[in-house]
């Protein structure tokens, strides 16, 4: 083995690792844009979903890609698995990279086009459809489209090029997410009477915002790996740096044009601007300079936003702008390649797009690979949709959709209130036996009871017809610790404190999710509950009055109960009793 192969496959086997991580930059990024109760099964999709893609693409959709000549699909040494001659795939992409390598790095390619139909599905697919189709679109469907681009089809000898998959990849997956999302149909709540659309807001920004970056990441190994070589540094820096490019100037644009046009810098928009940005320079990368590259992903940056305000207004209900970033911009950067492409930039590129001088030639080809991709993969997708919907049924019940699918598909939630199971202890002896458990052993107090008799004794200071009184404060935020330092002045310590949302004269504030008005306008607030006794009420509420006052609208209220009665747990004490501490006279 000769210093050459050995440099080319380490730079393989690292970018596709990178792709690979990817993976959880998608879960993320969905999770993120979904809400809680749908969290453990967006989860699971995306474990699940590279799983099923991986055996899909070595059972047959390797062969399919990559079998032989035949201008539609590979007919020959179909199965790769058991006593197949892999010696006829050496020359297949590169003759330098040993082909389990090659094959790993396919691989990862052929899981992420799956992975982009999870979020365009997401809230309300059920979990073995979305398996089924997963698996057809990555043994059947993916490949025939791969072998026409990347596998010496049709459109590889009219002169196609897509250099990291625009097409093969994110068109492929954005096409078979548009046909499962339009069969679907929207999420319960996407749209009022009058069919306008409604903000779903998504559960966690910052985890989305993780998913962005380990998404950009990965993608300095989808791009600058798609060289299958690092024979000529000079062209893998050059499209790593074309990658970065088309990124940071969509990022721009797309946080500008949300900006202009909603009147906020939307975080959604600026994150789905620089996925934008990403695809819309994967199919060119290696064929445009970097000067190209601004301008790619700046134009990238603006089609991203008005593409998601346009499929929430034709009822193409998304939850996470997979067909806008991934279809939409898989289609703009494929016509970029025959409109920006220039000889020369890098070794890899040999023709000229159209403002180059290259004529409408490249241009041409490229848009009859958009128009056939197109038709193959959304028509069979909307025909898997369409038997799957007849057959196993694609949609849960609403009210499996209403309590989310973490319960309704999973049986557990991402987020549970409250542990409720206690732990078991099973201590064993030196055999390795548990112990048996002697009668008198089985009347003792539940785990972690001790007998009254140990107790901390109690100190009984019993003032019958005490009035015992509730007060409940709700007020900004910012002003908890100036009401706390209050309310110690006075000699309360006791007081229970929860974080809550309040809508009333403020009206909350206006808030946008993607371009459309989020309905509940609530502010956050804080609610702090007192129960008084032998401090007197009027004390409490002239102290909080002045801790809290500004005059302003938001200082808040203060409400006030009577207690029927307060129990201690710990000790049995009611009323007064129950309110003191030990070392109270």
């Amino acid at each position: 083995m000769n210093i050459t192969m050995i440099v080319d496959t380490l730079w393989v086997l690292l970018a596709a690792v990178l792709v690979f991580f990817m993976n959880l930059g998608f879960a993320a990024v969905e999770s993120g844009f979904a809400r809680s109760k749908n969290t453990v099964n967006i989860l699971s999709k995306n474990f699940i979903v590279f799983a099923v893609s991986s055996l899909g693409f070595m059972l047959l959709g390797w062969g399919l890609m990559f079998g032989g000549d035949n201008p539609i699909v590979g007919t020959k040494n179909l199965f790769i698995l058991g006593n197949a001659n892999l010696d006829f795939y050496a020359d297949t992409l590169t003759s330098n990279v040993p082909f389990w390598g090659k094959f790993f790095f396919q691989l990862v390619f052929c899981g992420t086009a799956a992975t982009i139909v999870s979020g365009a599905v997401a809230e309300r697919i059920k979990y073995i459809s979305f398996i089924v189709f997963s698996f057809v679109l990555t043994i059947v469907i993916y490949p025939i489209i791969g072998h026409w681009i990347w596998g010496g089809g049709w459109l590889a000898n009219l002169g196609f090029l897509d250099f990291a998959g625009d097409s093969v990849v994110h068109s492929v997956g954005g096409w078979a997410a548009l046909a499962g999302a339009l069969i679907l149909g929207p999420r319960h709540g996407k749209y009022d009477k009058k069919g306008k659309p409604q903000a779903i807001p998504g559960h966690n920004m910052s985890l989305a915002v993780i998913g962005l970056f380990v998404l950009w990441l990965g993608w300095f190994g989808f791009n600058p790996g798609s060289t299958m070589s690092f024979q000529n540094p000079s062209d893998v820096v050059h499209i790593l740096v074309t990658t970065n490019t088309a990124a940071i100037a969509a990022v721009l644009t797309a946080t500008a044009t949300s900006w202009i046009f909603i009147g906020k810098p939307d975080l959604g928009m600026t994150i789905n601007g620089c996925l934008a940005g990403l695809v819309g320079i994967t199919g060119s990368c290696a064929y445009v300079s970097v000067t190209s590259s601004i301008i790619i992903g700046a134009i990238a940056g603006v089609i991203v936003v008005f593409s998601v305000l346009f499929f929430d207004r034709v009822k193409v209900d998304d939850p996470v702008g997979a067909t806008s970033v991934h279809l939409v911009c898989g289609v703009f950067g494929t016509l970029c390649v025959g409109l920006f492409a220039q000889e020369g930039v890098t070794s890899l590129s040999t023709v000229n797009g159209l403002f180059y001088g290259g004529g409408l030639s490249l241009l041409g080809v490229e848009i009859i690979g958009i128009l056939a991709v197109g038709a193959f993969v959304f028509v069979s997708s909307a025909l898997v949709w369409f038997l799957l919907k007849k057959t196993i049924g694609i949609r849960v019940s609403l009210k499996e959709e209403i309590a989310g699918l973490d319960i309704g598909e999973h049986g557990n939630s991402a987020y549970p209130d409250f542990a409720i199971v206690e732990p078991m202890i099973s201590p064993e002896n030196d055999n390795g036996e548990s112990p048996e458990v002697s009668p008198a052993a089985k009347k003792k107090p539940e785990t972690g009871a001790i007998s009254p008799d140990v107790a901390i004794p109690v100190v009984n200071k019993a003032r019958s017809g005490a009035k015992m009184t509730k007060i409940t404060i709700i007020t900004n935020q910012d002003k908890f610790t100036q009401l706390q330092s209050a309310l110690d002045n006075i000699g309360i310590t006791g007081l229970t404190v929860t974080n809550v949302l309040g809508y009333g004269m403020q009206k909350g504030h206006g808030e946008y999710y993607r371009g459309l008005p989020v309905k509940t306008r609530l502010l956050p607030k804080v609610q702090v509950d007192i129960v008084v006794c032998k401090i007197p009420t009027e004390t409490v509420v002239e102290t909080v009055k002045k801790a809290l006052y500004t005059g302003n609208m938001g200082d808040g209220k203060i409400f006030i109960y009577d207690v029927e009665n307060v129990i201690k747990i710990r000790t049995g004490e009611e009323g007064y009793d129950a309110l003191q501490d030990e070392e109270d006279e």
